[in-house]
């Protein structure tokens, strides 16, 4: 059972959802925003609405479960299609690429609310998002998007205690994030590569592998899997089974990163002039 801190805690994401009267919940299915969607429901019953976004970047895998875990725990869910693949700001895929997104997330979020009697709309970020980079926020306060879980300081971890003690399915569930995110900045996010990073996932997780990502970089593919699962990928059969997946997806270069499984480690390329204009 969680302690009283995190009771407390809680409560206060409790009685902040129910400060925000009607709203709509920006779903994906991870882990944060699936336990919002969740509390959200447990507090106003049918007085929300679950909303995910389907467009190309988007595995289909994570779009299925999200759809299931909803639909298992009875959330009212809406999917919505988002365009960001038309926009050339997003499409150029610079440093504020997931602002781009977001704010195309939200205008039709706000779209759908002022006409379908919703009075607010809220998202999943948390404490520990804080000190990443991530322009998404910026368009969040753009459009003065509600974050509950920030507001009462629960953490990722705190999260998954609490998804658990619900006996949420995804309390241990890996990190996710949408597929342009494996795309080395610079490189456009067309659909025909968003097409070949999720064929690549879809592989690992064909052949067993847990967390992971495939980085794409041009003609090399750089793949990270977590540490505690890298071992099984450290063999020569592994090694021909990654070769001939991804040189039939068209790469050049196979790589397996030695440093395993990071989120974000995209951003690590990023130089402090392009972090700054990255909203």
């Amino acid at each position: 059972m969680p302690g009283a801190q995190l009771k407390h805690k809680y409560e206060q994401l409790c009685d902040g959802l129910r400060s925000l009267g009607k709203p709509l919940i920006a779903y994906s299915g991870g882990v944060d925003s699936a336990f919002l969607a969740w509390a959200a429901h447990q507090v106003l019953h049918k007085d929300m609405l679950a909303v995910i976004a389907d467009s190309p970047s988007l595995a289909r895998a994570q779009l299925n479960d999200a759809t299931l875990f909803a639909r298992e725990q009875q959330i009212p869910l809406k999917v919505v299609t988002t365009s960001e693949l038309d926009d050339a700001d997003y499409v150029r895929n610079d440093a504020s690429r997931c602002f781009h997104c977001k704010d195309e997330l939200f205008t039709v979020m706000e779209r759908f609310r002022a006409e379908n009697g919703f009075s607010s709309i809220a998202y999943g970020v948390n404490m520990d998002d804080q000190g990443d980079f991530r322009p998404g926020q910026a368009a969040a306060q753009q459009h003065h998007v509600a974050a509950p879980l920030r507001d009462a300081h629960l953490t990722k971890a705190d999260i998954r205690e609490l998804a658990r003690d619900a006996g949420l399915r995804v309390w241990d569930k890996a990190a996710s994030a949408c597929l342009s995110s494996r795309i080395e900045y610079g490189r456009p996010a067309t659909r025909e590569v968003l097409a070949t990073v999720e064929q690549g996932e879809d592989a690992l997780r064909a052949l067993g592998f847990r967390q992971f990502r495939v980085r794409h970089h041009g003609e090399i593919v750089r793949i990270e899997i977590a540490r505690d699962e890298i071992h099984n990928a450290l063999t020569p059969e592994m090694a021909a089974r990654f070769t001939q997946i991804f040189k039939g997806l068209g790469f050049k270069f196979v790589t397996l990163d030695l440093e395993g499984f990071r989120s974000g480690s995209m951003n690590d390329l990023l130089s402090l002039e392009m972090l700054r204009g990255g909203r």
